[in-house]
C-alpha cells in the first residue's frame, strides 16, 4: 500500500470497536470488511441462538471459544474451540450457544445488511 490512499482501515484494534446487540444473548462486533471480504466476532452467551437463516454469501466460521451445536442445511453437529465450518451460499444455517463462547465469521462478499 505504500503511501497510496485509501478508504480502507488497515490496522484494526479490538478496543476501538463497539459491541452491537443483535439478540438476546448475542452481539456482534464488526471487526473489518471491505466489497468483497467481512470479518465479524459474534459473542454468545450460553444459550444465546443465532436463528436459523441463509443468505447468498458465502461463509467461514472459526469456533474461537465456547461449544455450538451448529445446523447447516438440517445437518447438526457440536462444536467447539478450534473448531469451523463452511456454509456455501444460501443453505438455511443457524447455532445455540451450549458454553458461552465466540465465533468469527468471514464473508464473501461482505455483508451489506450488516452496515447501517
Amino acid at each position: 500500500m505504500g503511501t497510496s490512499e485509501t478508504t480502507v482501515k488497515v490496522f484494526i484494534e479490538d478496543n476501538e470497536l463497539d459491541w452491537e446487540i443483535v439478540g438476546e444473548g448475542v452481539k456482534r462486533k464488526i471487526m473489518a470488511y471491505d466489497e468483497k471480504l467481512m470479518f465479524v466476532k459474534v459473542s454468545f452467551d450460553t444459550n444465546g441462538i443465532g436463528v436459523l437463516h441463509q443468505h447468498y454469501h458465502s461463509q467461514i466460521t472459526h469456533v474461537e471459544s465456547g461449544v455450538f451445536e451448529v445446523e447447516i442445511d438440517g445437518v447438526k453437529k457440536i462444536l467447539k474451540a478450534g473448531d469451523a465450518y463452511i456454509i456455501p451460499p444460501n443453505l438455511l444455517h443457524g447455532c445455540v450457544c451450549l458454553e458461552a463462547g465466540v465465533l468469527i465469521d468471514m464473508f464473501s462478499p461482505m455483508r451489506e445488511d450488516f452496515i447501517k
